[in-house]
């Protein structure tokens, strides 16, 4: 038998339980080490799905960007035929997530990987969002500097209205209102933007209207995790 690397998805809502399918607990209970971005959290997550589950009888590893040490760690549990899940701090491992190089290092080392099914952030915003669903990008965090970070967003702009697509972002909580701020002073009164925060959770909020709706609304994203799409497209 050979090694199985497992990419196990985690709440986006810590009270959104019933957003995780019952095989992921199955997955997580055939493997004998975890490699965590928070291992705090993880082990929350997983003593919820299973108020029964023996934490300690897993091997703990927390992914710091996947340094080399962790790197070497991973490869050597590889080798020992190890079956392995990769926790994600939120949503689904690998996707804005340090994960990423652990898996790039297992498909180097041809090993299976067997990615769960669960709740992904960036595609629920999408879906929700009735923006262009068959031509996106996902551009991560823009620049804190307010010059940079304007840049980054009359580029997003150009490259949606270019290439009729979606432009996907995201930023720290506690940057938010700074964020919808300059997209409110940036953006072409035409341009959509969808603001979709709290997903999964009980106050779960999408909405998606031009740059000039939005300058109506009085917003307070603060401390709240969201997920930015921006649309200008034809």
């Amino acid at each position: 038998m050979s090694s199985i690397i497992y990419l196990v998805p985690t709440v986006l809502d810590e009270a959104a339980l019933e957003t995780i399918p019952a095989y992921v607990l199955n997955a997580v209970k055939d493997c004998q080490v975890i490699f965590a971005e928070n291992e705090r959290t993880a082990r929350r997550f997983l003593k919820k799905l299973d108020r029964e589950i023996v934490i300690d009888n897993f091997e703990w590893f927390t992914i710091h960007k996947a340094e080399a040490e962790v790197l070497n760690s991973f490869r050597q549990k590889i080798t020992a035929k190890k079956n392995i899940a990769i926790v994600s701090e939120a949503g689904c491992p690998g996707i804005a997530d340090p994960g990423q190089l652990l898996i790039a290092a297992a498909q180097e080392m041809d090993t299976v990987i067997k990615p769960l099914v669960g709740p992904s952030s960036i595609l629920l915003a999408l879906m929700a969002s009735g923006m262009n669903g068959q031509q996106f990008e996902f551009t991560g965090y823009l620049p804190i500097d307010n010059l940079e970070r304007s840049k980054a967003i009359s580029g997003m702009e150009i490259n949606s209205q270019k290439k009729n697509n979606t432009q996907i972002f995201i930023e720290t909580p506690y940057r938010n209102n700074q964020l919808i701020e300059s997209l409110l002073k940036t953006c072409k009164p035409a341009t959509k933007l969808c603001i979709a925060a709290e997903l999964t959770g009980a106050n779960e909020f999408v909405k998606t209207k031009t740059i000039a709706a939005w300058r109506k609304e009085k917003t307070d994203f603060h401390k709240k995790p969201v997920i930015f799409l921006l649309y200008a497209g034809v």
